[in-house]
């Protein structure tokens, strides 16, 4: 169903539920991007002065209701997208974000529903039938000036994953944080959230915003950095040579090639791996910073950030794929750059495409890296057409027809303990583009030569 006709059908249910003497609103991030002149598929509605049961008997009349929480009073319609709700009261009965009893009360009002949401942004309505907005806590005022700002002091730190969605939204948005927001968001606790809601934050943020860095900055700010995002924080004031890294520490760095990657976003093939890759491509240099011969080196931290990068996305996702590819392009992620500053043969670039499980994003990542070094006007251009030249002649190469497994076995090879070694080297011939029929002969050869070697010891 499109858009607007699930436009049509809260019409629809509007009059449906003020014959039943209610009234629906549509409320949260729908009235919020509405007036922002953005699209927001995601259509939610609150139904108020109408019981749970004459709700669910007007859905009747419109279509097969779906019921998606019984406790919570929240409805949809088969074939449709709405989000369907009765306002409803929540109390806080432990920690984190899942810890809340709540109660359906149909008749709050819309001030007090509007009262239980995070920002004020967030908490205006718009009367489907009438359009008109009830704003009580100053939310089109803040959205004009650019403010995210908490509903109610007393209620707002009951669940902490706001401090995340703060975040996100400055992100998202370019908005700043209020102040007494910030010091709301800077006491609360948010080691009882689940990684799941966590990331959810993270991926908004990483997608979506212009410039994902404010999301880290913002949580910097807060100081709501050290629980989720600890290799992060371990950035923060580590060295860089100046004469490579002009900009700063390494937390600088990382926060321009962050932006730089969300530049790049649309062209990257796995654009949230991609993403935390930038993120965690240097998460080594706090361990291997040191002076040497009165300048600073890093050397080995791309393969020291392995288990630092393998520790935060274990805290934030069990996705085995995700943790894979990061894993690879922060190992690989100098390498690109360094080919072009070393003059480095075609072998040595073939090589580094077949270690890696999506060259074209490496690629991308190591502009995004170059980019993020406050260099200045420097052009990247020439390097990346080098690059692209050489990953061109890798895709090319692979696409030839090649030696593989069962070409020995037709062949007269058996498999066995030299099967291995055999492809190995017949890889390498592909890498180096030797043609199939050449390259068969080399491999057989290559057995045999194997085979003598363990005849004669």
């Amino acid at each position: 169903m499109t858009r607007s006709s699930d436009l049509l059908t809260a019409e629809k249910l509007a009059k449906a539920v003020a014959e039943e003497g209610g009234r629906l609103y549509y409320v949260g991030g729908f009235v919020r991007d509405a007036l922002m002149g953005r699209e927001n598929k995601d259509i939610d509605v609150e139904a108020h002065g109408i019981s749970y049961a004459s709700l669910l008997s007007v859905l009747g009349t419109l279509g097969t209701p779906l019921v998606n929480g019984v406790n919570f009073g929240v409805f949809g319609l088969k074939g449709s997208r709405l989000d369907i709700a009765l306002p409803r009261k929540e109390k806080l009965t432990g920690r984190g974000h899942r810890d809340f009893e709540v109660f359906v009360d149909p008749l709050i009002g819309p001030e007090e529903a509007a009262g239980r949401r995070d920002f004020t942004i967030n908490a205006m309505l718009q009367d489907v039938l009438t359009g008109e907005i009830l704003d009580f806590y100053g939310g089109r005022s803040d959205l004009k000036e650019g403010v995210i700002r908490h509903v109610r002091d007393a209620s707002f730190p009951e669940d902490p994953l706001r401090v995340l969605r703060a975040a996100q939204f400055s992100a998202r948005f370019e908005f700043r944080i209020a102040d007494e927001t910030v010091r709301l968001c800077s006491g609360m606790d948010l080691s009882a959230l689940s990684r799941e809601r966590v990331m959810e934050e993270l991926k908004k943020a990483m997608l979506t915003a212009p410039a994902p860095s404010v999301f880290f900055e913002q949580l910097r700010n807060m100081d709501q950095l050290s629980y989720w995002f600890p290799e992060v924080q371990a950035l923060i004031g580590v060295e860089q040579d100046p004469s490579f890294h002009p900009e700063g520490d390494v937390w600088t760095h990382t926060m321009l090639v962050l932006d730089e990657a969300a530049k790049l976003r649309p062209e990257a093939k796995e654009p949230l791996p991609f993403m935390m890759s930038a993120l965690c491509h240097d998460f080594g240099k706090p361990y291997t910073t040191e002076f040497v011969n009165g300048k600073i080196h890093s050397y080995h931290h791309e393969t020291e950030g392995l288990a630092h990068a393998a520790e935060l996305i274990g805290r934030l996702t069990s996705e085995h794929h995700l943790k894979k590819y990061v894993l690879n392009m922060v190992e690989l992620h100098m390498r690109p750059n360094l080919l072009i500053a070393r003059k480095s043969g075609e072998k040595a670039y073939m090589r580094t495409f077949d270690l890696s499980c999506e060259p074209e994003d490496l690629l991308l990542l190591a502009k995004a890296d170059f980019l993020g070094c406050g260099l200045g006007e420097t052009d990247y251009s020439g390097h990346e057409r080098v690059l692209e030249e050489r990953l061109l002649q890798y895709r090319e190469r692979m696409s030839l027809p090649y030696v593989t497994g069962n070409d020995l076995i037709l062949a007269g090879v058996d498999p066995g303990t030299d099967f291995s070694a055999a492809l190995a080297f017949a890889h390498k011939n592909r890498l180096a583009g030797v043609p199939k029929e050449e390259s068969l002969k080399q491999t057989l050869g290559y057995i045999r030569s194997l085979r003598r070697k363990k005849r004669c010891p």
